[in-house]
């Protein structure tokens, strides 16, 4: 499965590739919010009013690609929460209206297939169309249905993506279970502080793949596996065994690109893998530039595809350089020390 164009929208100003011209923004609150476009000749304003924040930074993302790309011909998006702020004022207007006559649009709005849903409608695609909602792993699941539609010969060309949103109601409800740092600090320390909690980001990226490579393939999505409560031994040993099953061992990769959040549960993974395997490898990270948040590693797909494209990644990425040209890439992401993704990277 190959990228051939791609569009995202973070807490850095990537919707115009500004990260890479003018550089990486810290935060010092304690939430990392999206750098959102002017949306004007993007949405129809009409349009605009009604959607969610996560709505219109994924239409935003999503239709320009698929004006450019009319054999765009199935959308698969990745979202475990949707709009949180949707679903509270839905359920509050069910208690103030007594279960009566409730405004649709806050439900419709609220729930995470409606992305898919609304650029099926603008774009008018008629195709496949599937939302992926488990936690950590929604936007591994929607690479992996991508590649089992491309290997049964259904389609050529998809539209695949994740994101979310942040909002007042679901940092409050996360905070709750331990999450979010209690302490203040910036985003340029967060992977340093080895104490509980992370920073919340938001984001949406979008990637147009193909099952063919063409002249415009900009990098290949090789595998994508993952695996749910095991520990650092157990995965260690599942990685190899995906390495293996592709051909590979960890030797052969010349980078890793790790979903470091600063959480000292999350992290004892990676530094267990960074100890114990990739000791001779390029290592990056980007947490601290998007915050974490559940379908984060669509971000993390998007800085590798732009790192194969020959584009250099702020210094602030790197987080070990051993000089290797990256060729082949293993991104590898855990959500609460869970549950475990993996995705396999070359360059075209």
């Amino acid at each position: 499965m190959f990228i051939r164009d791609m569009s995202c929208i973070s807490a850095q100003e990537t919707y115009h590739g500004e990260l890479f011209t003018d550089g990486v923004k810290f935060f010092d609150e304690s939430k990392l919010w999206a750098k959102e476009p002017n949306y004007k000749g993007i949405i129809p304003m009409g349009l605009l009013r009604r959607m969610s924040k996560l709505v219109r930074m994924s239409v935003a993302t999503g239709m320009p690609l698929i004006d450019k790309h009319q054999d765009v011909e199935g959308i698969i998006f990745g979202s475990s929460n949707g709009s949180v702020d949707h679903s509270l004022r839905f359920l509050n207007q069910i208690v103030e209206y007594s279960e009566g006559t409730l405004t649709p649009t806050d439900f419709v709005q609220s729930t995470s297939n409606c992305v898919a849903g609304m650029l099926a409608l603008m774009g008018k695609k008629r195709g496949y169309n599937t939302t992926h909602v488990n936690q950590g792993l929604c936007f591994e699941s929607s690479v992996l249905d991508a590649k089992m539609l491309f290997e049964e010969g259904k389609y050529k060309t998809l539209l695949i993506g994740g994101g979310e949103e942040q909002s007042a109601s679901n940092y409050n409800i996360e905070s709750q279970r331990g999450l979010y740092k209690i302490e203040e600090i910036s985003s340029k320390d967060l992977l340093n502080t080895n104490t509980p909690g992370t920073l919340p980001g938001e984001g949406v990226a979008m990637f147009v793949v193909e099952a063919e490579k063409s002249n415009d393939s900009i990098a290949q999505i090789v595998a994508v596996d993952s695996i749910q409560h095991v520990d650092t031994e157990g995965l260690a040993d599942k990685l190899e065994i995906f390495l293996k099953n592709n051909g590979l061992t960890v030797s052969d990769l010349d980078s890793v690109v790790l979903g470091r959040n600063g959480d000292v549960v999350a992290d004892q993974f990676y530094n267990h893998l960074e100890k114990d395997l990739f000791t001779d490898h390029n290592i990056f990270v980007y947490k601290h530039l998007s915050g974490d948040y559940y379908s984060v590693p669509a971000f993390s797909l998007w800085l590798t595809a732009q790192l194969l494209s020959g584009t250099k990644l702020p210094e602030e990425c790197v987080w070990k350089d051993q000089g290797k040209t990256p060729k082949n890439i293993l991104l590898y992401n855990n959500c609460e020390g869970k549950q475990h993704g993996f995705m396999l990277i070359k360059g075209c």
